[in-house]
């Protein structure tokens, strides 16, 4: 049935209603039998309406009084029975109607009819979120920042609450279910076409990869963003086509990899995911020895990335259980035992070794570990997987050289996947390149804008770009230099430099000045708030495009009715 809520009604206070009405007809139909007196004395019967009216105000317990006339000693003890009857009746039929009201399944009905209301509503872009915890939480403050809104499925009770509690605006539509089935997804709106992506980050990478491919039979249009935690599960989803895959530990793994190789590019990228300006201080992962404590999946990402710069390695793992599932290549280079333990540290090397890498899956253990080591050795560099997200980190107060938090990785990644494909494809791009491109952008970045540029993106279209759009429409031409003109003087240009050009499905690094725009263009820029003001102007506002254009000020025409 289409309206669940109103069928439980139905279904419920269908007995509680029957009793109502057979104990009216039964005191009704009693005071119509029963013969009265009128004000001369002559007999009378009550008409079915005086019946009705008196019943319902004496059922109600309001009492106006016996009407239309005095009635005999038959009526008051009739009348008397009919108080009790249809009294129990109404207590009766009022506690099944609070019964109701304190029913799990019509309090969750009436929630989805007020969750489809609300998706019915909905004519903004917005993207489903699965689950409510600390990362999608932050993924709902950055989403309603860029404009976009977000509609939420969570099984636990608890976590909605804390989610309303934390009134965020424009409202987020959510919807409490034990499941996300088929007709749940539908529910959330995926099959809209206002629906631009679905996020799926649970630890069960199974249930990541089925709600993948649900999405995706549902909707071959929507983006999907997807966590992932091994290569295996990584593969599956690139099958099904899934756009954005979270993977935190091989990003984890990568960013020592970058800090390593490319510092400039691990620059870039924390810039892009507004986490430090281009002249921050960076990390410093020293050449040397290395002891990685935690030889699960991240411990494994790391070994990888750090063999391929020749580091010299040693591996600590705590759980002896976990050697049935490594190879015997691996546990020849493996040390089993309490990675916080002295002698254990010791036996590794810890007093010659550069760094430490604490990345088990419990943060008081990863802290006991560190401790260990800058006691053995002062000089040691601290590298550190933080496991919880809190609002106060233990790790803060703790001197450590370098955090790695999963749960920001994976809220930045998707972040910016979701609401700036562009940037996200820049970084992409941007990892294949070397130290030397890597160290001139940012020294281009610096000298042209400021050491924390803005990054915003622009889409040359109808919507976005009105008058730049009408100017192409006409076959006329315009490069992209255009777009970065003052508006105080034509003649010179703001502090822009151009990231990335998406024509088609083509893209172009670092584009020339000089290159022709076209409509459908899609540009990565890089300015100061000034330069993307006028940038703004330029596109939207017929005048400032004229000036940007001629240099001279487009005379207002008004009309006299």
């Amino acid at each position: 049935m289409e309206n669940s809520s109103l069928f439980i009604i139905l279904q419920r206070m269908r007995v509680p209603f029957l009793v109502i009405v057979i104990t009216y007809t039964i005191a009704i139909t009693g005071l119509i039998l029963i013969e009265g007196l009128d004000s001369n004395g002559k007999p009378y019967h009550m008409s079915i309406f005086d019946a009705f009216y008196f019943i319902t105000y004496t059922a109600t317990t309001i009492g106006f009084g016996e009407t239309p006339y005095d009635f005999t000693y038959s009526q008051r003890m009739w009348v008397t029975f009919s108080i009790y009857l249809t009294v129990l009746g109404w207590f009766y039929a009022i506690g099944s109607l609070v019964s109701l009201l304190q029913d799990k399944l019509f309090l969750q009905e009436i929630q989805k009819s007020k969750f489809k209301r609300q998706i019915g509503d909905l004519k903004e872009k917005f993207i489903i979120i699965l689950g409510y915890n600390q990362i999608t939480k932050e993924i709902i403050n950055k989403a309603i920042e860029q404009g976009t809104r977000t509609v939420v499925i969570e099984k636990d009770k608890k976590r909605i609450n804390e989610l309303l509690l934390e009134s965020f605006t424009p409202t987020v539509p959510v919807l409490n279910c034990d499941n996300y089935s088929i007709k749940v997804l539908e529910s959330a709106g995926i099959k809209k076409s206002n629906c631009k992506a679905i996020v799926s980050l649970f630890e069960d990478d199974n249930m990541n990869l089925r709600i993948a491919l649900t999405s995706r039979l549902l909707n071959k249009h929507v983006k999907i963003a997807a966590k992932s935690t091994t290569t295996n599960q990584t593969e599956n989803l690139k099958d099904l086509d899934v756009e954005i895959i979270a993977n935190p530990f091989s990003i984890i793994s990568s960013e020592i990899n970058i800090a390593l190789s490319a510092p400039n590019i691990f620059r870039l990228e924390k810039w892009l995911y507004g986490l430090d300006t281009l002249v921050a201080k960076l990390p410093v992962f020293p050449k040397g020895k290395y002891i990685i404590c935690g030889y699960g999946r991240l411990g494994r990402k790391i070994y990888e990335k750090l063999n391929v710069n020749d580091i010299e390695l040693d591996l600590v793992e705590l759980d002896i259980n976990k050697a049935q599932s490594y190879s015997d290549e691996e546990i020849s280079h493996v040390n089993f035992g309490n990675a916080d333990d002295k002698q254990m540290l010791l036996n590794v090397g810890v007093k010659e070794a550069s760094a430490i890498i604490a990345a088990t899956n419990d943060d008081t253990t990863n802290l006991s570990i560190l401790a260990t080591a800058k006691k053995l050795n002062p000089s040691i560099k601290t590298i550190v997987r933080e496991n919880e997200m809190e609002d106060f980190s233990i790790f803060k107060n703790a001197d450590i050289d370098h955090i790695f938090l999963p749960s920001k990785i994976l809220i930045n990644k998707t972040t910016n996947a979701l609401i700036r494909p562009l940037s996200d494809k820049f970084i992409r791009l941007m990892l294949k390149k070397d130290e030397k491109w890597a160290s001139k952008l940012v020294k281009n970045l610096i000298t042209v804008i400021d050491e924390s540029p803005i990054v915003f993106e622009l889409s040359i279209d109808e919507d976005q770009s009105p008058e730049v759009y009408k100017h192409l429409k006409n076959n006329q031409t315009l490069n992209l230099e255009f777009l970065f003109r003052s508006l105080h003087n034509k003649e010179q240009s703001n502090n822009v430099v151009p990231l990335l050009l998406k024509r088609k499905e083509e893209y172009t690094l670092l584009p020339q000045n000089s290159l022709e725009l076209e409509i459908e263009d899609k540009i990565l820029i890089a300015c100061d708030k000034y330069a993307k003001s006028d940038i703004e102007y330029i596109c939207q506002n017929i005048y400032e495009f004229h000036y940007a254009l001629t240099g001279k000020e487009k005379e207002t025409i008004f009309k006299r009715n």
